[in-house]
């Protein structure tokens, strides 16, 4: 088949929808797991199909379920969800993998010998990829109590990445953005430390985005798929649920 300028789009779609597609997004509602800090979403019937037509109203804060954090939630004076560019959005993902450390460790925080062994196996972590780490913690699912991990002392214990990590990633291998299963960004354990998040604020800070709350990761090879962060443009949003999926090679 010859592709001329006129069908290579087409053509284009055609392969993508050819391959496997992964959601990557968290069915959410009412019950379930979020931040602690925010109340449970809201779910209104404006109107039924008797009224003739069925609609609802939703309140929800912008960082709940699977959702994308722009740069201004976390740092003064940076870019709203509505600045980021439509193909800053679509990356190359790179999967780490340490589900088997976090099942065994909750407070499981990854190292730059992590990223180092992962590069061994898989070759280097390319620049201006997307890379997400691998926990598992979404097969908790919706269960709250499951998800937030608490301890007697009602403290929780979820796995996340270590500012170092973090620092490596954007810095040495010149990384576009993140994204985890679990609310934070910093290990629930650094977050206590810290008495701040301060690897979400880092990661912010380099005025990019994250994901946070992905799921099905497992579903993904180490290297080599696409995901896209689609969500709406709210006015001046500091993030927002999004439909995260990635197209397989």
């Amino acid at each position: 088949m010859t592709v001329t300028k006129e069908n290579e789009i087409l053509h284009a779609l055609e392969t993508l929808k050819s391959k496997t597609w992964v959601d990557l997004t968290h069915t959410f509602g009412p019950n379930s797991p979020h931040f602690a800090a925010f109340k449970d979403a809201e779910f209104e019937t404006l109107y039924t199909h008797d009224d003739g037509f069925f609609a609802q109203q939703f309140s929800v804060s912008g960082q709940y379920g699977t959702h994308i954090d722009a740069p201004i939630h976390f740092v003064r004076d940076q870019r709203y969800l509505e600045e980021l560019d439509l193909k800053e959005v679509v990356l190359p993902i790179v999967v780490i993998d340490k589900s088997e450390a976090a099942g065994e460790n909750h407070d499981y925080i990854l190292t730059v010998e992590d990223i180092l062994a992962f590069e061994e196996v898989h070759g280097k972590v390319e620049a201006g990829t997307f890379v997400a780490l691998r926990t598992d913690w979404s097969k908790r699912w919706p269960d709250k109590g499951a998800f937030e991990n608490k301890d007697e002392n009602g403290d929780s214990h979820l796995p996340g990445w270590g500012l170092d990590a973090l620092k490596f990633l954007f810095e040495e291998r010149q990384i576009k953005a993140v994204g985890h299963e679990t609310f934070d960004t910093d290990a629930a354990v650094d977050a206590r430390k810290n008495g701040s998040l301060i690897g979400e604020y880092y990661v912010l800070e380099q005025d990019t985005f994250q994901v946070e709350l992905l799921t099905n990761l497992d579903q993904l090879p180490a290297k080599g798929a696409v995901i896209f962060n689609i969500s709406p443009k709210p006015e001046k949003a500091s993030g927002f649920p999004v439909r995260s999926f990635a197209i397989l090679p």
